[in-house]
């Protein structure tokens, strides 16, 4: 048996997304992305951003033109994915049917913005059922006082795969409650009622098995700023995602993520010897480790697959 079926108990894993989910509007940054992705490989997810990326009027031929690049054979990984107009927008409807009109079958996932809360992500689910194939992986974005108090409802939905937090909006939307530093670091760690937003979806995501994905870092200047935020959203608050929004944040959130090198010796250390014995109980380093600590250890390999990490043989055969 595979080790997933040994140690869920016929359960289905938790499912493992790229770690970075990065973000391209404009046609050129849209562009690109995919080429940066050809070079490295799908390291990263790309979503392809109709809400913020369509200037005004030209959004019909914006998202026929998501379409059509995911749709084409540049998208070599399957990895590409969209966030279309919010529910309420005269062109949520239109966005969905024209790009899964064109890619029905290439994309990854479509992302719905703004939702007030379960209902409206139901609606959005019906219209996407209409149009794309069936079970399409949806994400949504956490960024309104309805999602927050439905987060967990909301995760708990089969077609969505992953919840994201939009700090921006959820700060605007306390107008003027809460300071705008705490849309960038160290406020947003710390602000007690962003806090309070963060662990709230990250906590649903995993009741669920859903990917918690992590806010932007809107200092550019800094691509490693990036990398503090993922390091500290993924050690304190439980996430296992983040957006990027330049392509120089992409490495050091990925490199964030990805687990150090004597975590991931020893996670194929025990895995290794617990696979000898059929995962039963072992003892490693004085310390007894049994089917509990080895889903841990199972979910420290799939960090270091998602970051390409050297795994020796006997661990990769694991996965």
């Amino acid at each position: 048996m595979h080790p997933s079926e040994v140690l869920f108990q016929g359960d289905a894993p938790p499912s493992y997304l790229p770690v970075c989910d990065h973000y391209a509007g404009s046609d050129k940054l849209m562009r690109k992305s995919i080429a940066l992705q050809q070079e490295l490989g799908p390291l990263f997810d790309i979503t392809l951003d109709c809400e913020d990326g369509a200037r005004a009027g030209n959004e019909a031929a914006h998202a026929r033109l998501i379409g059509e690049l995911i749709a084409s054979d540049d998208n070599r990984f399957g990895r590409i994915g969209a966030r279309v107009h919010d529910c309420a927008s005269p062109f949520f409807a239109s966005d969905i049917a024209a790009i899964c009109e064109a890619a029905a079958e290439k994309i990854a996932y479509l992302v719905i913005p703004k939702a007030d809360g379960v209902a409206d992500v139901e609606s959005a689910l019906e219209v996407v059922k209409r149009h794309a194939r069936p079970a399409m992986p949806v994400h949504v974005l956490i960024e309104s006082h309805g999602a927050l108090r439905d987060v967990f409802a909301i995760a708990a939905l089969p077609q969505v795969q992953c919840l994201s937090f939009g700090v921006m909006d959820f700060v605007s939307a306390h107008a003027g409650a809460i300071g705008a530093g705490a849309m960038t670091s160290p406020g947003q760690f710390t602000h007690p009622l962003v806090v309070r937003a963060k662990l709230e979806i990250a906590a649903a995501c995993h009741a669920y098995g859903k990917t918690p994905s992590h806010n932007v870092t809107t200092d550019i200047r800094d691509p490693q700023a990036a990398g503090r935020d993922a390091s500290q959203a993924a050690t304190q608050f439980g996430y296992t995602r983040m957006w990027s929004i330049h392509p120089a944040q992409i490495l050091p959130i990925v490199h964030a993520f990805a687990p150090d090198t004597a975590e991931l010796e020893q996670a194929c250390a025990i895995l290794c010897a617990a696979q000898a014995v059929q995962w039963g109980p072992i003892q490693h380093q004085g310390k007894l480790h049994d089917r509990a600590s080895y889903r841990y250890y199972w979910s420290v390999l799939q960090r270091a697959k998602l970051s390409d990490a050297a795994l020796p043989p006997a661990a990769a055969a694991l996965l």
